[in-house]
């Protein structure tokens, strides 16, 4: 028989609606950070929904980090400035349950350290370039130290280009995948048997991107980090995904 097809429906929970509401009034602005949720009993009678509704409600936005709630707290729950730890733990979980690739990861971190070089490039200061050029001398005598301490260096130099671009989302956004990212992939980079080598390889692209940034080349800076982000990441990256990163090279 003709005719469009249809999906079957999905019983929507009350709580589920209530956290709809409450997320598009943070969202709009009509909740701003700082101010209070009616009372439980009042959210009840505007709801018309029972306490353990309401409570179940609370606890969902409580886990996405939109709000702070205590059972029974008369003033209400206090609506929460926006958090780098909610994005965090909300991209976490798409990646634990296999909603994001490790390609698809390396790729997003491949576009966002291109914009963040390109923007360094032009807006970093003599302070900041200080601390690139710093972070990578501790990457060179972290080569014998250990991964560890290396990474923590490698960590350092992102976070000083970041906050370079002056782009706040950019900096969050960053930390975020490069988190993730490295959780999936540092124990085999540590195990890795040529992890010397392969360290000493990300100390030369790192130069060259400081190099590039020092000399307000934002378009070759922005190439280095799509480059380097491919080399060091793409043997850990399953062979059917890597044509989407090599689209992203130069």
């Amino acid at each position: 028989m003709g005719g469009p097809r249809f999906e079957p429906v999905r019983t929507v929970r009350a709580y589920e609606r209530i956290v709809e509401q409450i997320e598009e009034a943070i969202e709009s602005g009509t909740l701003r950070p700082g101010e209070r949720l009616p009372s439980e009993r009042d959210l009840m009678g505007q709801f018309s929904v029972s306490r353990s509704t309401v409570r179940e409600a609370l606890r969902v936005l409580q886990a996405r980090g939109l709000v702070r709630s205590r059972p029974g707290d008369p003033h209400g729950a206090e609506v929460l400035p926006f958090s780098p730890a909610a994005l965090h733990k909300s991209m976490t979980t798409l990646a634990r349950v296999d909603e994001l690739s490790l390609g698809e990861l390396v790729q997003f971190r491949m576009v966002l350290d291109a914009s963040a070089n390109l923007l360094a490039a032009r807006l970093r200061t003599q302070e900041q370039l200080e601390e690139m050029d710093a972070a990578i001398a501790v990457m060179r005598t972290a080569v014998s130290a250990g991964y560890d301490e290396f990474s923590a260096a490698d960590v350092a130099f992102h976070d000083a280009v970041a906050r370079a671009s002056r782009n706040k989302l950019i900096q969050i956004c960053t930390d975020v995948v490069r988190s993730i990212v490295l959780n999936l992939v540092s124990e085999k980079i540590a195990a890795a048997p040529d992890r010397e080598a392969l360290m000493r390889q990300s100390i030369r692209h790192h130069e060259e991107v400081l190099a590039a940034v020092r000399a307000g080349d934002g378009p070759l800076a922005a190439r280095l980090a799509r480059q380097s982000m491919y080399d060091y990441y793409v043997g850990y990256v399953p062979e059917g995904e890597r044509p989407a990163l090599r689209a992203l090279l130069d």
